[in-house]
């Protein structure tokens, strides 16, 4: 009788255990991964993280002296506010430095020590500017004698600040604040005309 080449009278060989050990543990890893997104997930939607922020709200700028050599004196304070919306987070802020400069010239740096701002809170900081003597040319002279004139001259002021906010046990986030502004005022009595100066966070 003709035997059946499709079926085999031996034994099958036994799957070796360590295929069974790398399926065990590639099934622990992918169970791993889901529930860390899921409760990633839920964290986010509990906790609904907020981007703090940095920003200008409020200033006020000194008489400006210049005298006929050019030399030119400014004497202002400025007020950042670094707000946490967060009500689940503190925010911790490092590396805050701004620059003031007027026309391309840099007046004064902006710098605060590291910081915490509590949940859902904000801290304010009062920086006051005062710059050293300033050497202008004609043409700088020029304009700020028509600021003058005009009762209107504007500030700049450029920089950056880097947030970290902790989510429990699920990490955290950082974010680099990055302040760029033009800051408006009447030099006659130093009003500073309030403006959007909001950071953009990355």
């Amino acid at each position: 009788m003709p035997t059946n080449p499709k079926f085999s009278s031996g034994r099958e060989r036994p799957t070796p255990l360590w295929l069974w050990c790398a399926a065990i543990v590639c099934t622990v890893i992918t169970l791993a991964v889901i529930i860390a997104g899921i409760v990633t997930f839920i964290g986010y939607l509990v906790i609904h993280p907020r981007v703090p922020y940095v920003s200008v709200v409020g200033a006020h700028l000194d008489p400006l002296r210049i005298d006929y050599a050019g030399i030119l004196q400014i004497q202002a304070t400025i007020v950042v506010r670094a707000q946490n919306g967060n009500k689940m987070a503190h925010v911790s802020f490092s590396h805050s430095n701004y620059t003031l400069s007027l026309n391309g010239e840099d007046i004064a740096r902006l710098v605060a020590p590291p910081f915490e701002v509590s949940k859902n809170s904000s801290v304010d900081f009062n920086y006051l500017v005062q710059s050293s003597p300033i050497p202008l040319d004609p043409e700088q002279a020029e304009n700020v004698d028509m600021a003058l004139k005009r009762d209107y001259i504007t500030l700049d002021l450029k920089g950056s600040a880097r947030a970290r906010w902790r989510m429990g046990r699920l990490g955290s986030v950082r974010f680099l604040c990055h302040l760029d502004c033009h800051l408006h005022f009447h030099p006659f009595n130093g009003t500073y005309i309030p403006s959007r100066c909001t950071s953009n966070a990355k």
